[in-house]
């Protein structure tokens, strides 16, 4: 039974006391120590947890009873007790034998690293389809897990019972109801798919380009998505502050206008429920013109970071070949020191696929932009189009989203030699034949 009550849930998970327990099992050593604890402290300060320990093990031969070793155990226990803290947060995927097995021992709330993330997406959701995306992935992350309680299933909005509950009640029944309610999500999504379907082929069939913004949680996305789009999206030094999918009309060099969205951020170990039940949202990078990756270049798991973001981007296809060109912006070179900063403009000076950016200071904005508007028209090739002389929007079409080499006047025509890309002249064919 859950040591919190449902009525003083929403006071433990903003005033909650917490220790971390990061199990090393030497798998990622691209990663620090350090970085991962404190990313595990920002998942949990997300959504108003206070971290009071923070401890660091290093895992020889997982227990499948508890994960940690006894005496790892007892090390976790006397820091709840040293701390008082109501909530243990295990770094890592735990199986229910070994969360039971873990509250047991410590006399205190268990969550996995997964079950801190769902919790985080289910406070921060806030459309409609963001709920059903984060309840399905919640429901599939606990059907093969010990089930407390399940009346959450009745909430509106807010996280989605990991940290508390009213108890357990009709345990047996809930296994049923969850089945059940899995498949009416199911079918709610599909649904809001084929509009988001619809919605995005009607978007390419619109003469503009779209550039889907993609990067690990807190990389600065947002941050540049308001300053190129002067837009208010919520933008602040959370984890995962984004999880709606955004998008707006930017200005573009030789462009007539194009869109610009924002995207959930990704993490390491992104729960694979989420990744299943975001794959609509998802979908817009799969189907972008280009894809900017916006990456911290000041956190010491840069590197680390960026194979997390592409091994999303390659399960839900964005990487496939023939799929749209990526680009990289180095954001936050404010953060580092003057000869590192120097050091990074340095390289991406020497690199045709990057940009120094601070999103924060507005450094490297008008760069990014050309180099955005260069990458959609490197594919670019020569059409020859005649148009209605006197069709002025389709002549500033033509002016503004190709580089025109010549044109000429046959009566009622205009005949323009034009240089366009395979999207811009699918786009245009598209366009035209629509206007008739």
């Amino acid at each position: 039974m859950s040591v919190f009550n449902r009525e003083s849930d929403d006071e433990f998970r903003r005033g909650a006391r917490a220790v971390i327990a990061l199990p090393d099992m030497g798998r990622d050593a691209t990663r620090d120590v350090d970085s991962r604890l404190d990313e595990a402290a920002g998942l949990a300060d997300a959504i108003g947890i206070a971290v009071e320990g923070r401890l660091h093990f290093r895992i020889r031969a997982p227990r499948p009873a508890t994960l940690f070793g006894p005496g790892q155990v007892e090390q976790i226990a006397g820091a709840v007790r040293q701390s008082e803290a109501e909530l243990v947060i295990v770094d890592s995927a735990i199986t229910p034998v070994q969360q039971k097995n873990l509250e047991d021992r410590t006399k205190a709330k268990v969550i996995d690293r997964t079950g801190l993330i769902l919790e985080i997406f289910g406070e921060r959701a806030a459309t409609a389809e963001g709920r059903l995306q984060v309840e399905l992935a919640h429901l599939d992350y606990q059907a093969g897990r010990l089930v407390r309680s399940w009346t959450h299933l009745e909430r509106q909005r807010g996280g989605f019972g990991f940290l508390g509950g009213p108890g357990e009640t009709q345990i047996e029944a809930d296994r049923r109801l969850i089945r059940d309610r899995m498949a009416k999500l199911r079918r709610e999504l599909d649904q809001v798919a084929r509009t988001r379907t619809l919605h995005r082929n009607r978007r390419q069939r619109a003469p503009w380009p779209v550039v889907a913004l993609v990067g690990y949680t807190n990389a600065g996305k947002s941050t540049l998505f308001n300053r190129l789009t002067r837009a208010e999206v919520m933008a602040e030094d959370l984890l995962f502050a984004t999880l709606d999918p955004t998008m707006r009309e930017i200005e573009l060099p030789g462009f007539d206008k194009a869109i610009l969205s924002d995207t959930v951020g990704f993490i390491s170990d992104l729960p694979t429920q989420l990744v299943a039940a975001f794959r609509a949202t998802l979908e817009e990078v799969v189907s972008a013109d280009l894809i900017v990756h916006v990456r911290d270049i000041s956190h010491p798991d840069s590197d680390a970071q960026r194979a997390d973001v592409e091994a999303v981007l390659t399960e839900i296809g964005a990487l496939r070949e023939g799929g749209a060109p990526m680009i990289e912006a180095w954001n936050k070179i404010d953060a580092l020191a003057p000869d590192e900063a120097d050091s990074v403009r340095a390289e991406a000076v020497r690199r045709d696929d990057v940009v120094a950016i601070s999103a924060l200071t507005g450094e490297g904005m008008d760069a990014l932009l050309t180099h955005v508007s260069r990458r959609l028209r490197r594919d670019a090739r020569t059409h020859t189009i005649t148009v209605p002389a006197t069709d002025g929007e389709l002549i500033a079409w033509l002016h503004a989203n190709g580089e025109v080499m010549s044109h000429d006047h046959e009566g009622m025509e205009t005949r323009f030699v034009v240089r366009l890309t395979e999207v811009d002249w699918n786009r245009f064919q598209a366009w035209r034949k629509e206007r008739g």
